[in-house]
């Protein structure tokens, strides 16, 4: 497979997954048709952008190859017509499995993406340090849910659950680590195992950064 297509087939997996995830929660919200398809669209294509405005591209990629919106779009549309018509079934969903597909919906996505940033910065310019891949790399990956989570009026998936951003800047890490090691598709390949991996283990033994539960009496006391 020619890098090409495999850059293509990777962000049209991220696409999918993300825009998944964004129409998922704009049904579980209770939103419009409209609603459904913003959210979609926004988590799907939202990472890019806040990437691309750092990089200083204008108007951003997302913009100028309109493809991915557009299939976020018809993948938005497509979940809301088939709950939408099947609705008594939609109801029978229990909401473990619920969870469960929004879960594994924003691992693929953020796996995916994470190194899709990575290869913005490694693939297009012959001089980068770790930093910048490593940042823009996370950014790309949590960008789109945290601007699903801001507009469905949730506090932002990466500072409360499952050390989900940490997931990014792993693979990230490893993406970028490799990317002069070993061919590239290996280099996003092995970077988006790695967030995957860090993800499901986080999950299943409900991995969470340390937090202060009862801030507020130690603030009053």
């Amino acid at each position: 497979m020619e890098i090409t297509y495999f850059i293509a087939f990777f962000n049209l997996i991220g696409t999918v997954a993300f825009a998944l995830s964004g129409a998922m929660t704009a049904i579980k919200k209770d939103m419009d048709a409209l609603g459904v398809i913003i959210l979609g669209v926004v988590t799907a294509v939202g990472g890019g952008i806040l990437r691309d405005i750092v990089l200083g591209e204008k108007p951003p990629q997302a913009l100028r190859d309109p493809r991915y919106a557009f299939c976020a779009f018809v993948v938005s549309v497509f979940i809301f017509l088939v709950l939408y018509f099947h609705v008594r079934g939609y109801r029978r969903i229990s909401s473990a499995l619920f969870q469960q597909i929004l879960m594994a919906a924003d691992t693929l996505g953020l796996a995916v993406f994470t190194v899709v940033g990575v290869r913005a910065v490694c693939g297009n310019r012959s001089e980068w340090n770790y930093f910048l891949p490593i940042f823009l790399g996370t950014i790309t990956g949590v960008g789109g849910g945290l601007l699903r989570d801001i507009l469905a009026g949730d506090r932002p998936y990466i500072f409360v659950k499952h050390v989900y951003a940490c997931a990014s800047i792993a693979g990230a890490f490893v993406c970028t680590f490799l990317w002069r090691r070993v061919e590239e598709r290996w280099a996003m390949l092995l970077g988006a195992l790695c967030v995957i991996l860090i993800r499901l283990l986080a999950i299943h033994f409900r991995w969470n950064l340390p937090k202060i539960r009862d801030g507020e009496s130690l603030i009053d006391n």
